[in-house]
């Protein structure tokens, strides 16, 4: 079964919810907003991709938080913001093919999913 993290009123989730419903993938969905994540979990995907893969910083989130949060980011760190602000997890992170996927690219769906 895949497993899709993320936020759902985010536009990149939209993107890839389509491309899952359009194949169709059964797929489970785990939002952040409603359901959290914790830190052992974070850990785990920290590393098999690296926190810092996984912090978005493009986002209204990361530009609110204070310059000291922002500063001197480790993995634990990263972490502990992670589980305060579920914003800042770049999505989707999409588990259950061959490797995780982060981000959407349809293409690399495709490879790693199956489907069209």
């Amino acid at each position: 079964m895949i497993k899709v993290f993320g936020i759902k009123q985010c536009s990149t989730m939209q993107k890839a919810f389509a491309w899952l419903e359009a194949q169709p993938l059964a797929y489970e969905f785990h939002d952040y907003k409603k359901l959290g994540i914790d830190a052992e979990t974070l850990a785990l995907w920290c590393s098999e991709l690296g926190w810092q893969a996984l912090v978005n910083t493009r986002g209204t989130t990361w530009r609110k938080l204070d310059e000291a949060d922002r500063t001197d980011l480790d993995q634990a760190k990263a972490i502990r913001l992670m589980i305060a602000n579920p914003s800042l997890i770049k999505r989707p992170l999409v588990l259950g093919g061959k490797e995780a996927l982060l981000g959407f690219d349809a293409a690399r769906y495709a490879q790693i999913l199956g489907g069209q």
